[in-house]
């Protein structure tokens, strides 16, 4: 059973930068979500022109988008982004899709915040921010 996005949550940032060797999966969106429009299922737009963001790479982020929604549906529209002709590929736009889907669940109160320590490459206004334990001297995510 699937749920809608009860809230919107605009402007998620998610640039995946992974070095696997001398290069690696690249990928940039921003993207707004909002509950979805009448009947319920997901929906992704693209803004962009070919240039900015090619076509190919819209089913692998939708597929990340459905995952990382996790049974929740949004309209999602995407605002910018960016491609790399050498690094960009389709498991790039996958876990975009992902990371961009859980940042939305956080920002919306559909998981806590403590879930957003587990987004690599996501950010978003109102984000949990990081800051300095003062026990560990390490760093983790506050609300």
């Amino acid at each position: 059973m699937t749920s809608p996005l009860p809230i919107p949550v605009p402007d998620i940032c998610v640039r995946v930068k992974l070095n696997v060797g001398a290069c690696g999966p690249y990928a940039h969106i921003v993207a707004d979500f909002e509950p979805p429009g009448p009947g319920g299922e997901l929906e992704l737009l693209s803004l962009l022109p070919e240039s900015q963001l090619p076509s190919e790479y819209l089913p692998p982020l939708e597929e990340g988008l459905r995952e990382g929604l996790d049974g929740v549906t949004a309209a999602v529209l995407i605002t910018d982004g960016s491609f790399h002709d050498v690094d960009s590929c389709e498991l790039g736009y996958k876990i975009a899709g992902q990371q961009a889907g859980r940042a939305a669940l956080i920002g919306a109160a559909l998981l806590p915040p403590e879930a957003a320590a587990t987004l690599r490459w996501a950010t978003w206004p109102g984000m949990p921010r990081r800051r300095l334990s003062p026990s560990r001297g390490t760093h983790r995510r506050v609300s």
